[in-house]
């Protein structure tokens, strides 16, 4: 199709901004952006999709993120409110994953799923437990994720909290899934796989080592690090090193491998990040949340560590997590002049796109320029102070809101126009979510 009057923030530094132009999308690719009635001319027959002169930017990208936390929403947790992170994980997570079934997965998938395209999410890479529906439950999320037109990477938290056995399940859930993606065509480049683990606080040094011997070659690991101290004292006390010492002495990092968090690790775990390539998620608005500090993200993108942003299972509106990590990191430094918006940008647009081609392979996201994938979003901004390349960070940041999307598109295909869902039947979902919900609040609440 050929998207007409357009107007283009590439994320290309060759050519950030393209006013009044035409996007020729064929399977799947950019494959020309010419001047308005340009490749109409050229190209007649063309279905169209007009932009109405709105801006075509590059679709978002969650580097870590939780679909399985769905029904958290709303849910009240008995007794007295959790006063540590801790204390959060005990009362509120290992109780609300042990509540799921596989039907509770694919809906808590889908209800996400919802929630990004209508906030111009098209890629995210999930990290999913369920500790009393393991087996197929990668597969239930996969089923949402084709259903729905985005991409997603999934795995599966391996923890030895619930017991040897289900350790042991988390580990073959992984592998088959891994091995299924390799062989799926229908996957496409829709889905890719990598080795959950849940973080090493949960983590003995036998089913580290078990996990390394048996992930199939050429894969990375997910997992949470420090991101309470607790996980550093852990890591001391069963192993005499720090986290990011211990994961990287059973060859757990590496250039496929996401560290989600990072929030208390020193000076020599960040350097074992650089030098084994590995990445960092950044989650702001959910280290607010569970009141367990900010990590120290700018000195690790000047030291050259891999730095993106993720959102930890809070709402897919990716803005709404830039915006926090442009204003948290002032605030804890004291200090109006950290995290600028262009170093936000890199986080979230630049290496999140660099995450995301090295997880699914030959994919070029998070541009608009011939040759790259049509992970497309359409934005009704309308910027009432001159938008050039040199303020585009900040004209986002402060102007951008995720009620201006109108339309998503993923490889070419809508999944929204015009604000209506095109690949999701969204009352059917949400009836049968709000329904399942009840009987997950009620599997929660028993546990106390």
């Amino acid at each position: 199709m050929i998207i007409t009057n357009a107007n283009v923030i590439s994320f290309d530094k060759n050519n950030p901004l393209i006013p009044d132009c035409e996007i020729l999308i064929k399977d799947g690719i950019i494959k020309k952006i010419g001047a308005k009635q340009t490749l109409i001319k050229e190209f007649p027959d063309e279905e169209r999709l007009d932009a109405k002169n709105h801006y075509v930017m590059p679709g978002n990208i969650c580097a870590h993120t939780h679909f399985y936390g769905a029904f958290a929403r709303g849910l009240s947790i008995p007794g007295d409110s959790p006063a540590s992170f801790p204390e959060i994980l005990e009362k509120l997570w290992w109780k609300l994953d042990k509540s799921l079934d596989l039907q509770d997965v694919l809906l808590s998938a889908q209800v996400c799923l919802i929630d990004a395209i209508r906030h111009g999410t098209t890629t995210l890479i999930d990290h999913h437990a369920s500790p009393k529906a393991i087996s197929g439950s990668l597969d239930m999320i996969a089923q949402a994720v084709l259903e729905s037109g985005v991409r997603a990477s999934l795995c599966y938290e391996v923890t030895d909290r619930d017991g040897d056995d289900l350790a042991n399940e988390g580990i073959k859930e992984n592998i088959r899934f891994i091995e299924l993606t390799k062989k799926n065509k229908n996957f496409g480049s829709k889905i890719s796989a990598m080795f959950g683990l849940h973080a090493s606080l949960t983590l003995s040094d036998e089913t580290l080592e078990k996990c390394k011997q048996k992930s199939p070659s050429g894969v990375g690991f997910h997992i949470h690090v420090a991101e309470h101290s607790i996980d550093e004292y852990d890591s001391l006390k069963k192993s005499g090193k720090r986290v990011i010492e211990r994961l990287n002495g059973y060859g757990i990092l590496g250039e496929k491998t996401i560290v989600a968090h990072a929030v208390h690790i020193n000076a020599t775990e960040i350097n074992i990040l650089k030098e084994t390539g590995s990445w960092v998620t950044h989650q702001p608005r959910s280290n607010m949340n569970n009141a367990v500090g900010i990590s120290d993200v700018e000195s690790m993108l000047n030291y050259g560590v891999k730095v993106g942003l993720g959102n930890d299972g809070f709402s897919n509106a990716m803005w709404d997590e830039w915006r926090t990590a442009y204003l948290v990191h002032k605030l804890w430094n004291l200090d109006p002049r950290r995290m600028g918006a262009d170093t936000v940008i890199k986080m979230a647009v630049e290496n999140n796109a660099a995450l995301v081609n090295k997880l699914f392979g030959d994919l070029q996201v998070g541009v608009i320029k011939e040759g790259a994938n049509a992970d497309l979003i359409i934005v009704d901004y309308q910027p009432y102070t001159q938008m050039i390349p040199g303020n585009l960070p900040w004209q986002i940041i402060f102007g951008f809101r995720d009620s201006m999307i109108v339309s998503t598109i993923v490889d070419g295909k809508v999944l929204m126009s015009d604000r209506e869902l095109k690949t999701m039947d969204e009352d059917k979902i949400m009836h049968e979510a709000n329904n399942s919900s009840k009987k997950v609040w009620q599997k929660f609440s028993s546990q106390f």
